[in-house]
């Protein structure tokens, strides 16, 4: 797959099959359209190609939206590279390509700049400055460019678009299983080890801090969960809290994992971390020897977990 910073650097010596959309969490829905895109590129002999935007277009258009997204751009790229597609173009979402006029999109860059012999979109996309134009606008502009439009159905488009929403609500929610269900792979969080407050060495507990850098990047309830990362080329399972540590007198919410049977000194190191299922809330306890004795069910649970699932 290649990867492009925009449509003006584009390059494709066949035309294209192209699909439009944000593709967040890439999940079932999502797959079933690219799947779509992958086989009608190959059986036209032409290149598969998704157009997506960053940022996303509601952090531009709605300065007071708090949207939260599944996946960081990196992680976007990183799961799109693995559907077998041809070309991935992140074009930057701007105030100044939001007025864009329908004909200015369709002629400028799916038809001048992609090379569109084919664009594979929902029912109800709606495209152009204040998104005045439909699917029916895009098959009349098909006509007038010489490139065929292959309609979504309702269901199929109803399936992503309540799917990213399910998925956002769930991790809220803390129910990882549910969402990983929907994007058929872990919800994962990235970033880099940081120094913490050292407090679970002396629980004997040390756990990695990890800081994600993407403030858009959304983090599910707090809670502690069932972990694990690739580190070094090898598997490791564990806990990991999410939340402020209230017992201890916290006050920052913080993201720290605690790995079985690993002694690295992780500081500085960038990690990739899975959630695969939540034990329990966060929760104050009235001691630390309270608190401990909860860490102890936690790694029992969670280590059951790991055998009745991993194991072998």
């Amino acid at each position: 797959m290649k990867e492009y910073n925009g449509a003006n650097s584009f390059s494709s010596e066949r035309q294209t099959v192209v699909t439009i959309g944000t593709f967040d969490g890439v999940h079932v829905g999502h797959r079933k359209i690219i799947e779509r895109l992958v086989n009608s590129a190959k059986a036209g002999n032409l290149e598969s190609v998704i157009l997506t935007f960053f940022p996303h277009p509601r952090m531009v258009l709605q300065q007071d939206s708090d949207i939260k997204l599944i996946n960081t751009i990196e992680e976007r790229k990183e799961i799109l590279s693995k559907t077998g597609i041809d070309h991935l173009v992140v074009h930057p979402f701007t105030h100044q390509f939001s007025r864009l006029t329908a004909l200015e999109f369709v002629r400028d860059i799916l038809v001048n700049k992609l090379k569109a012999r084919r664009v594979i979109i929902g029912y109800d996309h709606r495209f152009g400055r204040n998104r005045t134009a439909d699917i029916n606008n895009l098959k009349e502009f098909g006509e007038q460019f010489g490139f065929e439009v292959e309609e979504i159905t309702k269901e199929e488009v109803d399936q992503v678009a309540v799917s990213s929403t399910k998925i956002r609500k769930a991790l809220q929610e803390g129910r990882v299983e549910r969402a990983n269900n929907y994007l058929q792979q872990a919800f994962s969080l990235s970033g880099t080890v940081v120094k913490g407050r050292g407090l679970g060495k002396d629980f004997n507990y040390p756990t990695a801090n990890l800081h994600v850098a993407e403030d858009y990047k959304l983090i599910p309830k707090d809670g502690v969960y069932v972990a694990k990362a690739e580190i070094d080329g090898e598997i490791f399972f564990g806990m990991m809290n999410i939340g402020t540590n209230p017992t201890v007198g916290g006050t920052k919410r913080t993201i720290e994992t605690y790995f079985f049977d690993l002694h690295k000194d992780l500081y500085g190191r960038t990690l990739k971390i899975e959630m695969l299922i939540r034990i329990r809330d966060e929760r104050k306890f009235d001691s630390v020897d309270a608190l401990k004795v909860a860490m102890k069910q936690d790694e029992f649970f969670a280590k059951q977990y790991i055998r009745d699932n991993y194991a072998g």
